[in-house]
């Protein structure tokens, strides 16, 4: 008996032409060209001190309070008083943002080589914004960047 079945031929790979580059030429040195100048303009800023445009500028203060952040890498965080009074005390579930915050700071001071324990200003603007200021590293973050449920975590802290 002979076999009837028939088998369906492999199709072969056709090489395929390429009709120019894949990038045109001019746009490749229009990249390098916006890179470049991008690379100027922040060495210029950068060599004459130019002043941030984009950063807010300080208003009238409506709220300040000196305040501790101790944590450990757990992600807990206890929140004191400048004079050493508990405010909160939260672990690591509980610390979220306020944590995330501590490492940033502790790291910050660690390279600074400043004292760790030392307080930071928690200010509320007048007009809602709310930032943290280290007056030993001069490092400061605007905590409204981070969305307003983070913004509130410190929020609560002033009062």
């Amino acid at each position: 008996m002979t076999d009837q079945t028939q088998q369906t031929p492999i199709p072969q790979r056709i090489p395929m032409k390429r009709e120019g580059e894949l990038v045109p030429r001019m746009l490749l040195r229009l990249m390098i060209l916006l890179a470049l100048s991008s690379l100027a303009l922040v060495t210029l800023a950068v060599l004459t001190d130019r002043p941030h445009v984009g950063v807010p500028q300080d208003g009238p203060i409506a709220a300040e309070r000196l305040i501790i952040l101790d944590g450990d890498r757990s992600g807990a965080v206890r929140v004191r008083a400048a004079d050493g009074t508990l405010i909160a005390d939260m672990s690591e579930r509980q610390a979220g943002f306020i944590s995330v915050i501590w490492r940033g700071l502790d790291r910050k001071r660690f390279v600074a080589g400043t004292d760790p324990a030392a307080p930071i200003r928690l200010v509320r603007f007048e007009d809602g914004r709310v930032a943290i200021i280290d007056p030993d590293t001069g490092w400061r973050t605007d905590l409204n960047a981070f969305g307003t449920a983070n913004k509130a975590a410190f929020d609560g802290l002033i009062d």
